[in-house]
C-alpha cells in the first residue's frame, strides 16, 4: 500500500509540474569575485535542518561534535521539497561538472513568487542565524591547493583548543589591557565607519618559540568566537592567490600567518616584499568587517620597519622566556602550588637569567605531576645545564635586555633568538652585504617597545 501511495503521489507532482508555469533562482556556492556566496551557506544550513532531507533519495551522513550526534546532509544531485504559507517549493542541489562548483536552485510556482519569494528568503535567513546561535562552534581553516578543489581555497575542522586568557600565562596587567582592548573593538563598527577606517585589528606577537603564542591566539578566537583562518604561505603560488584566499575569508574571523619573519628571511619565495605589505594593510584588507590579523615572529630585530609601521600593526606583544612571575603561574596551574620550599632555589636561578620557555617548563611539569618536588628539582637543574650553555657575553646580553630599554651592542644575535627548544651556544659568523626582502641591516639591537592598549 505504501508502495502504491508513493507511485500517486509522484504521478500527481508530475502532473502538477505540467500545469503549472514555474520560475527557477539559482544560488551558486561562489560569486564572479570567487567569494562564498553567503546566501548558499545559509540555505544550505536551513534545507540540512528540515526533517524532509531524510525522505530524500541519497543523503550524506556525517558525524556531529557530540560522540553521539549524526547530521544528514543533502548530496548533490538531490531534490528536496519545502512548504511556507501555503506554497509548496522545491530546491535542487546542483554541481557543475566543468568547474566543481556548487549550486542551489529554487523552484517556485509563478503564481506564488510575488507573494512568498522574499518572505521566504528572510524565514530563511531568520531560520540560518537561529540555527547558527544554537550551534555555534570556532573552526580552523587551513588553506588548500586550489589545482585539487577548484574555486575552494579553504577547508576547516572544529577548533577544540581549550585555551583561554584565564589559562594563558601573561602578566595580569597585559592580559587585562588585551581583553579590554578586544571588547572594545567589538562594539567599534560606527567608531570605525565614522572615522572612514576598517573595522579590523592588526596584532604582532613575537618571541622565542614555546613562549605562548599559538596558544594566545587560541585563547583570543574562544574569548571573541571567532573563526580561525590559518594561512601558510608556502601554499601560496603567487599575489593573486593570496588575495583570493582573503576574499574568501568571512568576517568575525581570525587571519593569521606565523612565522613571519621565517618567511621574509627566504629568499626563494613565491611572494614579493609588497605582496606581504598590501596583504597586511593594502585595498584588498578592506574585503569583510570585523577581523583580527595576527602575525607571530621569533624576532622582530631585523624586520624592515615598513612591516612594523602603525596601521600595518597595531599592537606589538612580547612573548618572552620564562621568568619567576610565569613559573609560579605554571607551577599553580600545573602541580597546584602556591608556594614549595624549593621556590627560593628557582628564583635564584631566575636570577642569572630567563634561558627556559614555559614550553619547557610546562612540559616538566605534566610529566612529572604526581611528584610536585621531583618536577621543581628538575626545572632546576634543566635551567642549570641550559644556562651553562650560554656563554658569558650572552648571558649578559639577556640580563642587559631584560633590564634596560637602551642597549647598545653587537650585531651578532644569539641563538635564543632563533627556534629551538633550548639556548644553544653563540656562533660567530661572518657578515654578509646580502640581506633577504623585509629585513635591515644593523649595528645594534634594538629595545623591545610595547604599544601601548
Amino acid at each position: 500500500m505504501d508502495s502504491e501511495h508513493a507511485r500517486k503521489k509522484k504521478w500527481l507532482r508530475l502532473l502538477e509540474d505540467k500545469c503549472y508555469v514555474y520560475q527557477f533562482y539559482k544560488v551558486p556556492q561562489f560569486n564572479h569575485n570567487i567569494q562564498e556566496n553567503q546566501l548558499y551557506r545559509k540555505i544550505s544550513t536551513y534545507l540540512n535542518s528540515l526533517p524532509c532531507v531524510e525522505d530524500s533519495d541519497f543523503t550524506n551522513l556525517f558525524s556531529g561534535n557530540k560522540s553521539n550526534e549524526i547530521n544528514l546532509v543533502l548530496d548533490a544531485s538531490q531534490n528536496i521539497v519545502d512548504n511556507f504559507l501555503g506554497a509548496r517549493v522545491a530546491w535542487i542541489n546542483e554541481k557543475d561538472e566543468k568547474t566543481s562548483q556548487n549550486s542551489f536552485v529554487l523552484k517556485i510556482r509563478r503564481n506564488d513568487k510575488r507573494r512568498i519569494l522574499r518572505p521566504y528568503l528572510q524565514h530563511i535567513h531568520a531560520k540560518f542565524e537561529e540555527i547558527e546561535r544554537r550551534r555555534k562552534e570556532v573552526r580552523l581553516f587551513v588553506n588548500i591547493n586550489y589545482e585539487l578543489y577548484g574555486n575552494r581555497r579553504w577547508i576547516s575542522v572544529p577548533f577544540t583548543h581549550p585555551a583561554t586568557f584565564e589559562t594563558v600565562v601573561m602578566e595580569q596587567d597585559l592580559k587585562n589591557k588585551i581583553k579590554a582592548d578586544l571588547e572594545t573593538f567589538l562594539k567599534s563598527k560606527q567608531h570605525y565607519i565614522r572615522i572612514g577606517r576598517i573595522w579590523k585589528r592588526n596584532y604582532l606577537l613575537y618571541g622565542p618559540s614555546g613562549t605562548g603564542k599559538s596558544t594566545f591566539i587560541a585563547a583570543m578566537a574562544n574569548f571573541l568566537n571567532y573563526d580561525v583562518y590559518n594561512i601558510d604561505l608556502s601554499k601560496v603560488s603567487d599575489e593573486s592567490d593570496l588575495k583570493v584566499l582573503l576574499l574568501q575569508t568571512t568576517s568575525k574571523s581570525l587571519i593569521v600567518i606565523e612565522d613571519l619573519d621565517s618567511y621574509l628571511c627566504n629568499k626563494s619565495t613565491a611572494l614579493s616584499f609588497s605582496a606581504i605589505l598590501n596583504f597586511m594593510d593594502g585595498i584588498f584588507s578592506c574585503c569583510g568587517d570585523e577581523r583580527i590579523m595576527i602575525f607571530t615572529m621569533n624576532s622582530k630585530d631585523q624586520i624592515d620597519p615598513t612591516v612594523l609601521r602603525p596601521g600595518r600593526i597595531d599592537h606589538h606583544i612580547h612573548f618572552p622566556l620564562c621568568d619567576f612571575n610565569a613559573f609560579k603561574s605554571l607551577a599553580s596551574s600545573h602541580l597546584g602550588l602556591k608556594d614549595h620550599k624549593l621556590f627560593p632555589q628557582v628564583e635564584e636561578n631566575f636570577q642569572t637569567g630567563s634561558v627556559l620557555s614555559p614550553a619547557e617548563i610546562s612540559e616538566i611539569m605534566i610529566s612529572n605531576r604526581s611528584s610536585p618536588s621531583r618536577a621543581l628539582k628538575l626545572v632546576i637543574s634543566t635551567h642549570q645545564s641550559n644556562n651553562k650553555l650560554v656563554s658569558p657575553t650572552t648571558s649578559d646580553k639577556i640580563k642587559t635586555i631584560q633590564s634596560s630599554n637602551e642597549l647598545n651592542v653587537a650585531s651578532k644575535h644569539p641563538l635564543w633568538l632563533s627556534k629551538s627548544r633550548s639556548v644553544r651556544p653563540v656562533e660567530e659568523t661572518g657578515e654578509s652585504g646580502m640581506y633577504p626582502q623585509g629585513l635591515i641591516k644593523s649595528k645594534s639591537v634594538r629595545p623591545m617597545v610595547e604599544s601601548g592598549l
